[in-house]
């Protein structure tokens, strides 16, 4: 509800007519007056146009408004009283309405400053954001690879969702994550994760290695000094994959995070670990070593790769998305492509507007 009452406002900012329902108001606000009977005063509805400018129009424009207000007030005053002038009445009413017009500029003033400093602090963050998720090549070795992500609604939607690739010489490793928390903090420890990651891989280290160096990576990370009492209690949840070229046994770690979904033949079933690790960056809850799962992927099957933005969305009446259910039933869905394009658009049907937290998506096909 929140994003349409913005989406309302940034139309009638970006409206050129908008300027015109002002103007109106002081014509009718006059000639009424003009027109009506000595004991009744109009005079005091001229405020509504600066105020109604002020929702849409920026200081300038507000001044304008508030300026013709008090020439408005003025102009009654001539037709009504033509033998005294400015009455008392009159002049209270000018002065209301100039001071009025002067908060009503000082406010859209500093409102301005406002929208323009969140305006560049979200194009940083988006920025940033955007660096660490880099859209996925469609071809990765064997692999047919598409990624989304999504955003939340505009009061949250800078958020540490993440995911990422990378080579070895013999198969293609595989990160989604989703950092706790939102915001530039939250953006600039996936971004770690992500190049921690990809470090790693270029290193050669096994699956266990690497799930115990993006661990490691984070508790560094959190150990830097820091005032936030939200840094000190930041994790991420993460599930690794190692897809081989040439055999299609993968090996899996899930680390506090939702399982993949494998679609094969119409049917969806989760990849279970057989031993969840805990997120990364509880160091002390680290296991010892980090245990592989195993898991089939063949020629032919999609495997579906998710945040928990996609499964707690809600539709209007509090009901979670039924990410698995949906899937066994797009079985015309030609590709990793189609698949995430069905998703997206039966998602936006499904919550009726935007989310309320991010989401990334990645889905995988083995084509050979």
């Amino acid at each position: 509800m929140s994003q349409r009452f913005a989406d309302l406002h940034r139309s009638m900012r970006e409206s050129n007519w908008m300027p015109v329902v002002p103007l109106a108001w002081l014509v009718i606000i006059v000639v009424a007056d003009a027109t009506s009977p000595p004991d009744i005063h109009l005079g005091p509805l001229l405020v509504a146009a600066p105020a109604i400018t002020a929702s849409f129009g920026g200081p300038r424009l507000t001044a304008l408004i508030a300026f013709l207000s008090v020439v408005a007030q003025a102009l009654i005053a001539v037709l009504r009283e033509r033998e005294q002038l400015f009455s008392a009445n009159h002049q209270a009413q000018v002065y209301s309405l100039i001071l009025v017009g002067v908060c009503l500029v000082i406010f859209c003033s500093v409102q301005e400053h406002r929208a323009q400093e969140l305006s560049q602090v979200r194009y940083v963050a988006e920025t940033a954001q955007q660096l660490a998720l880099r859209p996925l090549p469609e071809r990765i070795g064997p692999l047919r690879v598409a990624s989304l992500y999504l955003a939340a609604e505009a009061e949250a939607r800078i958020g540490g969702d993440l995911y990422a690739a990378a080579r070895t010489p013999t198969s293609t490793r595989l990160i989604i994550g989703d950092v706790r928390g939102k915001g530039m903090s939250a953006v600039g420890d996936a971004t770690l994760l992500v190049g921690a990651f990809r470090a790693a891989v270029r290193a050669r280290t096994g699956m266990a290695e690497t799930a115990a160096f993006l661990d490691e990576s984070v508790v560094w990370n959190l150990g830097e000094p820091s005032d936030t009492e939200q840094t000190r209690e930041t994790f991420i949840t993460a599930s690794l994959l190692d897809i081989p070229d040439e055999d299609n046994s993968c090996g899996l770690i899930v680390c506090g995070h939702p399982p993949p979904l494998l679609l094969r033949k119409g049917h969806v079933a989760p990849v279970e670990p057989h031993l969840p690790a805990p997120p990364l960056g509880l160091g002390e809850m680290a296991p010892a070593e980090y245990r592989v799962d195993a898991f089939e992927l063949e020629a032919g099957d999609l495997l579906v790769l998710y945040t928990d933005g996609i499964t707690e969305a809600r539709d209007p009446a509090g009901r979670f998305y039924p990410l698995a259910e949906r899937m066994t039933a797009w079985t015309d869905c030609s590709g990793p492509d189609a698949l995430l394009k069905q998703l997206r658009r039966d998602l936006t049907h499904h919550v009726g507007g935007p989310l309320g937290d991010d989401a990334a998506v990645i889905a995988v096909e083995r084509v050979t």
